[in-house]
């Protein structure tokens, strides 16, 4: 009896151990997976990323640092899980195009020119896709995938490109109301656009030309405002002097 009960207890421990161990490999490969696919939704967020910047000025070191982040993102997930098919040479076709971005980026120096899009839905997602790509880069720049240097150079263009989108934008819309004689509202963006080119902290040939091309619709708006109210008020003493003139008037005999 004794070694029966002895038996029982083994089989128990043994079936416990078990269980214990095959939990702790399921949490293992369910913790390998979510690693595996933090690192693949790193690698489809940077290539969407490469394909927007269809819609902004060339800039080849950008390409370079988001592709060198894609194939990162690539090897670590080749460490994680190893046993995935096509991962390999995805990560030999991601070297190639590394190599191919770092020379383009060393012979061709960036595009500077940027030219705002009429189409307002276009120029929403110009403005996301570079709040992503500072946020990107900035990322990189905390691991340490890319030196503070670069990293301040290309996100300095960014805000560049970022400062003129707002400003033009304000600008247009105080514009279209200053055509349709909206005064009070076309002031109103005027003076948010002065305001954001005033706190920036990229002051340059941009900001000061268009801080006194604004700043003339301003003065445009105050002496058409000053000329509308001195219209009002003769209007108004005119219309106050008939009234007098109708009141003492002579008397017609009947």
């Amino acid at each position: 009896m004794g070694i029966i009960i002895g038996l029982v207890i083994a089989l128990i421990v043994i079936v416990v151990a078990v269980n214990a161990i095959q939990q702790h490999k399921e949490k293992q490969d369910q913790e390998k997976r979510a690693k595996a696919a933090k690192q693949k939704a790193i690698i489809d967020e940077t290539e969407e990323l490469i394909l927007n910047l269809a819609h902004l000025p060339s800039n080849p070191k950008v390409v370079e640092i988001l592709n060198q982040r894609s194939l990162n993102a690539a090897k670590a997930m080749a460490q994680i899980s190893p046993e995935i098919k096509g991962l390999k040479s995805r990560i030999n076709e991601m070297e190639a195009r590394v190599n191919a971005s770092k020379d383009i980026s060393a012979a061709t120096p960036g595009d500077d020119r940027f030219i705002l899009p009429d189409n307002e839905q276009q120029l929403v997602m110009i403005l996301q896709t570079i709040k992503k790509l500072r946020v990107t880069l900035k990322s990189e720049q905390s691991k340490g995938a890319l030196d503070a240097q670069t990293f301040m150079a290309e996100d300095q263009k960014l805000e560049g490109m970022q400062l003129k989108i707002n400003v033009e934008s304000l600008y247009k819309r105080g514009l279209i109301a200053f055509d349709k004689e909206m005064l009070g509202s076309a002031r109103q963006y005027f003076e948010k656009a002065l305001q954001t080119l005033s706190e920036t902290s990229l002051q340059g040939e941009y900001t000061t030309a268009k801080r006194m091309e604004v700043q003339e619709k301003l003065d445009e708006i105050t002496n058409n405002l000053k000329n509308s109210n001195a219209a009002d008020a003769a209007k108004k003493a005119k219309a106050e002097e008939d009234d007098l003139d109708v009141l003492f008037q002579p008397k017609k005999k009947w």
